[in-house]
């Protein structure tokens, strides 16, 4: 189905159309259209078009009204007045509120959202745990996001290749299969009931093995040396150093799974290209920048500078792409995925969710990747950086004891808290334990999710379950209860269906309420160019809040008349709609009862 135009593009392109035929010296006029408190709308572009003609600003305002009046504008814009210096203050008619609607409503897939103009292929980095480590709260923030975005990207037709920039490569697997080809029987293991082990079991026996490695590894010189030879030995490709490392590597991968799909998010094991997948292009990408002058020798390491960023004590802070042992450094890595991402990918955009403390870094890489020409005017890269979960006391969140919360501990936490209020809502028990439990998975995850997107990726947030499974304020809960709330109303509509009637006059409830929903296509188009989902979190708060205003103030199934039923049911329904899409773009489940 074609997309809808919204009300705001219909008003601006009538608004254009005026102020030229009113002053058509100016061309093609941009008039300044915003939302108002005042009206529907307020245009404030007159005033620089009329200092820019010498022109009376309320004079000009007043021939573009008269144009509007008598022209076809009318069908969309009900009234507009001059107001100020020369402002004009909108009112869109009813009529063209519910039309645009059922025009939405129409589209049962899209709601009307156009596909992007020009859609490319964006690579996105995000979800970058540790092979052989627990993921703790501090992995939360790029999965959430990035997941979040992928969502809006897919939806607005772009190409998305998603890619888990996993560390699976490094010195500390040296000491971890060393212990494990010396005792290898320690990842032998089945489940607690005999079968195969599950995501958490496989990451808690990494752990213990990684703790008996590393005592083993501080205590016993001779270890040491033959768990450092087990670094050369798998740089080099060893074929049975590699295979006790893929072990690792699969091992880790449960576990990810397991977590990932708590979070209820899809992560794919082809989307997992960790360090080591670009091990075979570290040579060459540091000959071509040689090559190049790109990169220059420095002390013994190979090194890429910049005017522009200093240490403390003012000498040129490089990046360092090989080190002077001859290992590579994590910039070897991020320019080789770069070539591959562009080269092979065919991306148009890089988009990395990575952590703020990294903004330096990236800074360079990109810099580094443009002089050698693997990121050129075609191809935009872009760090999407983020901040860090606080806790109440506003300090990055650990354990009393001081130590990293285990993100797998934080989600149990939450989906037990929203479990909670799931049961004590249900005061008439409609819900089966069974159903409880599901709800309070889709509450607790969902709130948690919420909390992050709510807030702009790179501030910090703090961390409050209390806070995020309440029933109100700003909280996927409250967005979660509007919907099901409108679920029932449906159900208990009786005969009575949802039914756009675009002659009726619409109370000021239902206008605003009307006005928002038509706004859901212009907000997901921003949010997507801005990578900006707490942008699209912001205006379903406003939707869930619009409509708690209407349910207060607009009776449904008590209207007066039968049509005013059917049209406040319709209204309802596109709200509703426009909630579970909005909601799924975050990667969030709206239930249809709670």
């Amino acid at each position: 189905m074609a997309s809808v135009t919204s009300l705001t593009a219909s008003v601006h392109q009538r608004l254009a159309d005026a102020l030229s035929a009113a002053l058509p010296e100016a061309g093609t006029a941009d008039p300044l259209l915003r939302r108002s408190d005042r009206a529907d709308f307020q245009a404030n572009g007159i005033l620089a078009l009329a200092k820019k003609a010498k022109a009376n600003p309320r004079e000009l305002a007043t021939r573009v009204v008269e144009r509007i009046t008598s022209g076809s504008a009318g069908d969309v814009i009900e009234d507009v007045e001059v107001s100020g210096p020369g402002f004009l203050n909108i009112t869109v008619a009813d009529r063209a509120i519910t039309e645009n609607l059922a025009a939405r409503a129409a589209d049962a897939e899209r709601l009307g959202v156009p596909f992007a103009e020009r859609p490319g292929t964006t690579v996105i980095d995000y979800a970058q745990p540790n092979v052989a480590k627990e993921m703790h709260v501090g992995h939360l923030r790029s999965a959430v996001i990035g997941d979040a975005i992928v969502q809006i990207l897919e939806f607005t037709g772009e190409t998305v290749v998603r890619r888990h920039h996993i560390g699976d490569w490094g010195t500390q697997f040296g000491m971890l299969i060393q212990y494990l080809d010396e005792h290898p029987h320690e990842l032998d293991h089945k489940g607690s009931d005999g079968a195969a082990a599950s995501g958490e079991e496989a990451m808690s026996n990494l752990d213990r093995l990684y703790k008996a490695a590393r005592r083993l590894f501080d205590s016993d010189e001779e270890f040491k040396t033959r768990a450092r030879r087990r670094v050369v030995d798998l740089q080099a490709g060893e074929p049975k150093t590699l295979a006790i490392w893929q072990k690792f590597v699969d091992e880790s991968k449960i576990y990810f799974f397991s977590v990932f799909e708590k979070l209820d998010m899809e992560v794919r094991d082809p989307d997992i290209v960790g360090e080591s997948g670009y091990n075979d292009m570290l040579e060459e990408t540091c000959r071509l920048l040689e090559e190049s002058g790109v990169a220059v020798h420095s002390e013994g390491a190979l090194c890429v500078f910049f005017d522009d960023i200093k240490g403390p004590d003012g000498n040129p802070v490089p990046l360092i792409v090989r080190k002077s042992d001859g290992g590579y450094g994590y910039a070897a890595t991020d320019l080789s995925a770069i070539r591959d991402r562009v080269g092979n990918l065919k991306a148009s955009a890089l988009l990395y969710v990575i952590d703020a403390r990294q903004s330096l870094h990236m800074r360079m890489v990109f810099e580094t990747a443009r002089r050698a020409g693997w990121l050129t005017d075609d191809v935009k890269a872009f760090h999407l950086p983020f901040g860090t979960v606080l806790g109440k006391d506003g300090k990055p969140f650990k354990t009393r004891e001081g130590e990293t919360i285990r993100l797998v501990d934080l989600l149990d936490e939450a989906i037990e808290r929203a479990t909670v209020v799931v049961r004590e809502k249900d005061t008439q028990g409609r819900l089966s334990d069974e159903e409880i439990a599901e709800r309070g998975t889709q509450v607790g995850i969902g709130a948690v999710k919420y909390a992050d997107l709510s807030t702009s990726a790179n501030r910090d947030y703090k961390f409050d379950l209390d806070q995020m499974v309440s029933l109100n304020g700003d909280t996927s809960v409250y967005l979660q209860y509007a919907y099901a709330r409108i679920q029932s109303i449906l159900r208990k509509s009786g005969e009575a269906r949802p039914a756009a009637h675009p002659e009726l006059a619409l109370a000021p409830a239902e206008r605003e309420l009307g006005l928002h929903v038509d706004r859901f296509a212009e907000t997901v188009a921003e949010v997507a160019g801005e990578y900006a989902p707490h942008k699209l979190a912001a205006y379903l708060y406003q939707l869930a809040s619009l409509y708690t205003t209407f349910y207060a103030e607009c009776p449904v199934l008590k209207a007066d008349t039968p049509a005013q039923v059917e049209n406040r049911l319709f209204l309802c329904d596109i709200t509703a709609r426009t909630l579970h899409r909005g909601m799924a773009l975050l990667g969030i489940r709206t239930p249809e009862r709670l």
